[in-house]
């Protein structure tokens, strides 16, 4: 497996996500992370210097067995000046594992990832994610979380005006349990390709 390539072909299919990564990175100074369902998006590791990715994906259990490799590729291209470290866990971010708390948890059309992995974000801390499978939503009417931002397209941080998002055309409740369900982010009046929620208690 040429790693690098599968990581080039996977970033040229899903689009260049560095513009988000880095947004974010740098607005929250974030220096640690957590990508359960990361797939082999390794972009994060580019602009954050300690990333933990997390997987049960077969495909991607085998590229990160060339962790060597990818260190090497993330070396030559990060942005930081401080020492790399990359950690890849393989199984199922449901599941419990001994996680130190991370700065900021990204959640990309994976599932529940900021309910299932709320632990380990520290309080202030940072969750990203979008509302592909309702995730961003579940964050929205967890009091654990702030909703503090959206990111568009660019890369561009907004936070103003944020009262306008997770509303419907005609005024009616959130069906959280049709969201847990259907595994899907209602369909909203206004939407955001991506949302950011901090994390105010333990």
């Amino acid at each position: 497996m040429d790693v690098i390539q599968v990581f080039i072909d996977y970033r040229n299919s899903i689009g260049d996500r560095m513009p988000l990564y880095k947004s974010v990175t740098d607005t929250f100074e974030i220096q640690r992370a957590l990508y359960p369902g990361s797939h082999v998006d390794i972009m994060p590791s580019f602009v954050i210097p300690s990333v933990i990715y997390m997987d049960s994906f077969k495909g991607t259990i085998e590229f990160f067995k060339k962790m060597e490799i990818i260190r090497g590729y993330v070396e030559t291209n990060k942005a930081y000046y401080k020492d790399l470290e990359i950690t890849f866990i393989e199984g199922d971010y449901n599941l419990k594992y001994d996680i130190q708390p991370v700065d900021l948890i990204i959640s990309q059309f994976a599932g529940f990832v900021g309910q299932a992995t709320k632990a380990y974000l520290k309080v202030g801390g940072i969750l990203l994610c979008n509302d592909s499978h309702g995730d961003a939503t579940l964050a929205y009417c967890d009091s654990d979380y702030e909703f503090v931002g959206v990111v568009n397209a660019n890369g561009i941080i907004d936070t103003e005006n944020l009262e306008k998002y997770f509303k419907f055309a005609r005024s009616r409740d959130i069906d959280l349990e049709k969201v847990r369900k259907t595994m899907k982010g209602p369909n909203y009046k206004t939407k955001a390709d991506n949302y950011i929620f901090r994390k105010n208690r333990t």
